[in-house]
């Protein structure tokens, strides 16, 4: 399984015993099989392969447990949308420092019927009672680590509610029926890995300051050992009361009842020295939450339709306008120095734009057709040249009224996003396609595990810039009442003639974007198999001074070549973790995932070839 790790916030240590049980494995033994206590025998884990083909569906992800789920799903006859509930709830269990009923996240589907995409926003949202000044104590912004590890930085909870809202819209399945494969995973219990164990030692000191936190992921006190089966009985029981009385549990019953509790009066370990702000989250705003459904974003790109997540997330914008700045470029014929330098040029403009522009549309006014239009496009790439990169901070252009070369105002940093979340990518044997990002923020959230729930709180209102990067410079993604902070989740779906071609997205916070920006190209213009595309070394701009690159490519001769033209470059030992579904020519599926990133992904199809 796959985990982001990057979030190490120091703290006072202490030894709890925990509701979280950890079976050690025995000596020598890679994967000790899980017990089935359905039939009375062990099975053991399923196998993680980066890359599958066959026929009657595919789902991709970041864990075996998970995309095994979803396959299951499948194999009895559900469609895209009930697999995809299935994988995501799974990896509740197996990716709880990345996503959960805890958090939120953005659902893209194609409806193979009516040649559709449909999208659901489920982002998490700030209380009604929240202010600009959110973040702020005396006027300054409180710093990063405090404000993550918070009930300040909770928002409400969308993911129960995307759950729901997908399977009754386009379902075949029930809410309960697709949690049976988690709740069954969370009381038997998965595998411990050296990411997981790795992940949990980062966020040790702050996991060990909130009881319930600590008892679920160092039981006994201890970090759990690679090899040992990890059980959550808490989580699979609140799996079984969602299952048994719907998201109402949540969102108004006694599961909500629990995470307001928890929100308000953080439960911290007596005698912990951290200062944990309580938050304003309440059970009003757990009853007034809705998933939004809404028109995804949609450019055409060498001759196809490329669909995307439409704000709050800025992740469909952002690569819809970076592929339109590089439509008038033919990659496929330019070197490996000169399509990288375009591509960094177009990341860099295209997130300009963004930050100026996108925000929650509920409270700010987002031109997302005129940030998607050949137009404005055309009107930004006369600013990339081939013998000179582009300095950062870049100047927004203005997307209402397109200027060539132009500029609407001064530039402003691009403010800090983490860098987990996880990605799912679903097909079936209809063609019915889910591309679905969810996330709870920071790895491990905000720490804070609800007594008794066996979930993470999200830490997810951080995505709010705390203050504006620069005050002469309006900024669209200060907190506000109910306001949905501003996302890079890039879900993505791509058609020809109304049929798919591809399907990707990836976590990686604001790196999300370039991931998936880059994969598309590396698969559509440079020609690579999907499952290469993926594979090949990452470079990331996000109109910064300087351009993350993984390692492959700064110990290459293509980095000194392209500070020649004037870029700058840092290390940066992974980038994003894609996942993707591709329909070939023959009709069959390919499922691809990483093969070395994040510890590998897990790419499954229905019947394999």
């Amino acid at each position: 399984m796959t985990r982001a790790r990057r979030l190490t916030v120091l703290g006072a240590a202490a030894a709890l015993a925990g509701s979280m049980v950890a079976i050690p494995a025995a000596a020598g033994s890679a994967a000790p099989p899980r017990p089935d206590a359905a039939r009375g025998r062990a099975t053991a884990a399923p196998e993680k392969s980066p890359v599958a083909v066959g026929y009657g569906g595919a789902v991709s992800s970041v864990d075996p447990d998970a995309s095994a789920a979803g396959i299951s799903v499948l194999r009895k006859g559900g469609n895209a949308v009930d697999a995809a509930v299935a994988t995501a709830a799974a990896l509740g269990v197996t990716e709880p420092y990345s996503a959960g009923i805890g958090g939120g996240g953005y659902f893209v589907y194609y409806q193979a019927r009516s040649h559709s995409i449909r999208t659901l926003d489920g982002r998490e949202t700030a209380p009604r009672t929240a202010g600009k000044d959110l973040f702020l104590e005396n006027g300054t912004p409180l710093p990063f680590d405090q404000a993550v590890t918070s009930g300040l930085g909770v928002g409400t909870p969308g993911t129960p509610a995307t759950w729901d809202t997908a399977l009754r819209t386009w379902g075949s399945r029930s809410l309960g029926q697709m949690l049976g494969p988690a709740r069954k995973l969370a009381a038997d219990g998965f595998t411990v890995d050296a990411t997981f164990r790795q992940q949990t030692a980062d966020n040790e000191a702050r996991f060990r300051d909130f009881p319930a936190t600590a008892g679920l992921f160092l039981p006994g006190g201890k970090l759990p050992a690679v090899g040992s089966t990890m059980k959550n009985p808490d989580l699979a029981r609140t799996y079984g009361e969602l299952a048994h009385k719907g998201i109402g549990a949540l969102y108004d019953g006694a599961v909500g009842r629990d995470i307001v509790r928890t929100v308000q009066k953080p439960p911290v370990r007596p005698g912990s020295t951290r200062r944990v702000r309580p938050g304003k989250l309440t059970a009003g705003d757990l009853r007034a939450y809705r998933t939004l459904s809404q028109a995804p974003t949609h450019t055409r790109y060498r001759g196809l339709d490329v669909y995307g997540m439409a704000p709050s997330s800025s992740g469909g914008t952002t690569v819809a306008e970076a592929l339109n700045i590089l439509e008038k470029s033919d990659l496929s014929r330019l070197s490996e120095q000169q399509y990288l330098h375009r591509y960094l040029e177009a990341s860099r403009i295209a997130f300009a734009d963004r930050g100026r522009w996108v925000g929650d549309p509920a409270q700010e006014n987002v031109p997302t057709k005129g940030l998607t239009s050949q137009r404005f496009a055309d009107s930004r790439a006369c600013l990339i040249r081939d013998d000179k990169a582009l300095t950062s901070p870049l100047a927004p252009g203005d997307p209402r009224h397109p200027k060539p070369c132009g500029s609407a105002g001064k530039a402003a940093p691009t403010t800090y996003e983490g860098p987990n979340t996880t990605h799912l990518t679903v097909a079936d044997k209809w063609g019915n396609v889910v591309a679905y990002t969810l996330t709870i923020e920071q790895t491990g959230g905000s720490g804070i595990v609800v007594p008794g729930r066996g979930f993470l709180l999200n830490n997810e209102l951080t995505d709010f810039s705390f203050a504006p990067a620069d005050p002469a410079v309006h900024d669209p993604n200060l907190p506000g009442p109910g306001k949905r902070p501003r996302s890079s989740m890039s879900p993505t779906i791509v058609l020809r003639h109304g049929r798919p071609v591809v399907a990707l997205g990836s976590p990686g916070g604001a790196t999300i974007i370039t991931t998936v920006l880059q994969t598309l190209v590396n698969h559509l213009d440079r020609g690579m198999p999907l499952a290469d595309a993926i594979a090949a070394p990452r470079a990331s701009q996000r109109n910064a001074a300087q351009t993350d690159l993984e390692p492959a490519l700064w110990n290459s001769p293509l980095r000194t070549q392209l500070e020649a033209l004037g870029h700058a470059f840092k290390p940066n030992p992974e980038i994003g973790a894609a996942t993707g579904v591709q329909r070939l020519p023959d009709g069959r599926w390919l499922a691809a995932a990483e093969k070395v990133r994040r510890g590998g992904g897990s790419a499954m199809v229905v019947h394999p070839e």
